[in-house]
């Protein structure tokens, strides 16, 4: 694999134009989720958005960062922490909308974990990315266990490692839909069949 010819810089840190960065942001995400996406280079960036390579490499250190806040940009949507009182329940609700995000992202998730093969930069801010997934999950299955619904000594760490690569596995390899019946399925494997939470007490009478 080719790296990217122009190597890293730091950048000015001078105020970025907003709809500059707007733009460059789209294009580069338009590249990297189209079929050569593997194949972005800053020069097809600048051209796509109009500015000039010291543009872009005045407010980015290098172009695995630009497509790392692409990518970032198009994947932000947060995924809720339910909380029903049940795991069950709760995982199946965090992964459908997981895997939602995951499905709309997809072709730039694939795009930049190809750069980040070839791109430092790229690789930090993609293990930064999946570190800060994971710390919702991680909260997640921590309350379930805090209630009693796991095992005391249950492995979080390697529960999360089989969550995700199912999820990575579908994404990269298989091309194989991540779908709400797909996060139902495992959130059963992983956590049992969802029952709905127990009613409330009935208020005391006076």
């Amino acid at each position: 694999m080719s790296a990217d010819p122009t190597p890293a810089r730091p950048h000015t840190g001078r105020r970025r134009n907003p709809a500059v960065r707007r733009a460059v942001l789209r294009c580069a995400a338009d590249l990297l989720a189209g079929p050569d996406g593997a194949a972005v280079s800053i020069d097809a960036i600048a051209r796509a958005a109009g500015v000039s390579k010291h543009t872009i490499y005045r407010w980015w250190p290098s172009k695995g960062a630009v497509l790392l806040e692409a990518v970032v940009e198009h994947a932000q949507q947060e995924v809720a922490l339910p909380d029903t009182g049940a795991l069950a329940a709760d995982l199946e609700a965090f992964l459908a909308g997981t895997f939602q995000a995951v499905e709309r992202a997809g072709p730039l998730l694939r795009g930049l974990m190809a750069e980040a093969q070839r791109d430092t930069e790229a690789a930090q801010g993609m293990r930064d990315f999946v570190t800060a997934r994971r710390g919702g999950l991680r909260a997640l299955l921590t309350r379930g266990r805090d209630r009693g619904e796991l095992p005391a000594g249950t492995d979080l760490e390697l529960m999360m490692d089989q969550i995700y690569g199912l999820m990575w596995y579908r994404l990269l390899l298989a091309r194989s839909p991540l779908t709400a019946e797909v996060a139902a399925r495992l959130a059963h494997a992983i956590a049992g069949p969802v029952t709905p939470p127990p009613p409330p007490d009935p208020p005391a009478r006076t």
